[in-house]
């Protein structure tokens, strides 16, 4: 491997002093009775090495169990693949022919509609929350309804191992393999082994499964690498699997314990001692009790109830706190987890929210950058094919020369009105552009202005006015209220 500078230089011996050695330390790099046990099962291992495939198929499975049968985790799952993907991106292309950007939008637009784009794409972030990482084969199929018959095929990363050694063949170095990823030499997957069957499904356990290789150029790998050097994901939702496995247990023990005590209407009892005056009764007998008849019990007894201690008082606190700090992991504040903001305040909620969706940016640049610019060279490559389907001269176009942006659903504000005025504000004071505002609502802004220009024209031909067909701003007082306080509980 070739490192920078590639040309060679002439190497400086600089004057070297005597060392200098200073004694450090940190409390947190001693180890003493009191945390012992607490850092026991922490290791050096590579990313890789702490992330073999025996560990991640672990992960794998508790977290779509979790996900499964969790509510808390599955609508957690669902609200970050709906948040990031929305109703699907939206290409943009920035080349200087107009003409030619619309026909590639119009027909990329129609194609990924065929293949159901959006789908895939928020079933690829649900997997990469609950399996970590998600992996889309290039494939043609005829049965798509365009022109050009690319289609994605979504495979669980259970699918994607390295087969036994003869399967791989001797040309192949086992170091540049990583659990069904072959690297070359510097670096850069060139090929995936895509096992023929699911090791879930019926019989796929058996033996070895035979593996198709399949090239770099026809696979796109989605995770996240939180380590240098990472070549496989692990669950999103991995530091939170005990807490929501706590949260099960806790709610199933509260409700065990409420029904235990209001499944004993009456409970017997008596002050007499042993061979005392009190009448003599069975220890645990049990007594049906017949609704509006008198009951007269046995001398020196007397009934009473068992007092319910369940749920407690705390119960509401502890699943808050769990379930904010199950949701931070995912950057994802409570109100948004749990479904509920009837705790926040409008300047809260606004804080929270901004963090969050900071984040959602931040995931969907990584889908336009790694999943969607390779899916769009790929479809440039198949269409360009197809005779009058577009331009000849995209033929020889690089793709680093078509300039595109994509597109994502923007983000609802809380109180609208307040949003207009800032907006107004910021565009009078040119401290923003167009182009900004309406990208963060998910839309173009010259087709925005082209549809505004065509609408002022059909208003002016009718002879209609701007106040003519305005919705008139007066409400009843009680829309209002009722208004504000949805507001207030929305914030």
């Amino acid at each position: 491997m070739g490192f920078w500078p590639w040309s060679k230089t002439k190497q400086v011996k600089a004057a070297v002093k005597s060392p200098l050695y200073v004694r450090g330390r940190y409390d947190a790099a001693q180890t003493t009775p009191d945390n012992r046990k607490h850092w026991a099962a922490a290791d050096g291992l590579s990313p890789n090495a702490a992330n073999q495939p025996n560990v991640r198929r672990v992960l794998r499975n508790r977290a779509r169990y979790e996900v499964a049968n969790n509510s808390y985790a599955r609508g957690i799952v669902l609200t970050l693949a709906n948040d990031t993907i929305g109703t699907g991106p939206c290409l943009h292309m920035l080349t200087d022919d107009n003409a030619v950007n619309t026909l590639i939008e119009d027909a990329f637009e129609q194609w990924a509609e065929a293949i159901n784009l959006a789908d895939k794409l928020r079933t690829m972030r649900m997997a990469r929350a609950e399996s970590g990482e998600c992996f889309i084969l290039l494939v043609a199929n005829p049965q798509v309804d365009s022109p050009v018959k690319l289609d994605l095929r979504l495979i669980e990363a259970d699918q994607i191992a390295t087969p036994s050694l003869a399967a791989v063949g001797s040309k192949v170095q086992l170091d540049n393999i990583t659990d069904g990823i072959v690297y070359d030499k510097h670096g850069n997957p060139i090929q995936y082994h895509v096992l023929q069957k699911h090791p879930g499904d019926r019989g796929g356990t058996g033996g070895d499964i035979k593996s198709d290789p399949v090239p770099a150029a026809a696979v796109i790998h989605y995770y996240r690498a939180d380590r240098p050097g990472q070549s496989r994901g692990i669950p999103d939702i991995t530091p939170s699997l005990p807490l929501f496995a706590q949260l099960r247990r806790y709610t199933l023990a509260v409700i065990a314990s409420a029904e235990s005590v209001a499944n004993v209407s009456i409970l017997m009892k008596t002050n007499a001692p042993a061979g005392g005056e009190a009448a003599e009764v069975e220890p645990m007998t049990e007594m049906e009790f017949v609704p509006n008849m008198a009951i007269f019990t046995p001398e020196g007894w007397e009934p009473s109830q068992i007092k319910a201690e369940q749920p407690a008082t705390t119960y509401e606190m502890f699943k808050r706190e769990i379930l904010n700090e199950i949701a931070r992991c995912l950057n994802m504040p409570f109100n948004v987890a749990a479904g509920n903001s009837s705790g926040y305040n409008y300047a809260s909620g606004r804080l929270d929210h901004q963090v969050y969706y900071k984040s959602i940016r931040v995931e969907q640049e990584q889908i336009g950058r790694v999943v969607l610019n390779h899916i769009l060279r790929a479809w440039l490559a198949e269409a360009v094919l197809i005779s009058g389907f577009l331009p000849s001269e995209l033929k020889d176009t690089p793709f680093c020369e078509l300039d595109h942006q994509w597109f994502w659903d923007g983000v609802e504000h809380v109180d609208p009105n307040k949003e207009a005025n800032a907006q107004a504000t910021r565009l009078a004071s040119n401290t923003t552009t167009l182009a900004y505002e309406y990208a963060r609502q998910g839309r173009d802004w010259e087709d925005e202005l082209r549809q505004r220009a065509k609408e002022v024209a059909l208003m002016n031909e009718l002879g209609l006015t701007a106040a003519q067909i305005a919705p008139s701003s007066a409400k009843p007082k009680t829309e209002t209220n009722d208004a504000q306080n949805t507001s207030k509980r929305a914030a």
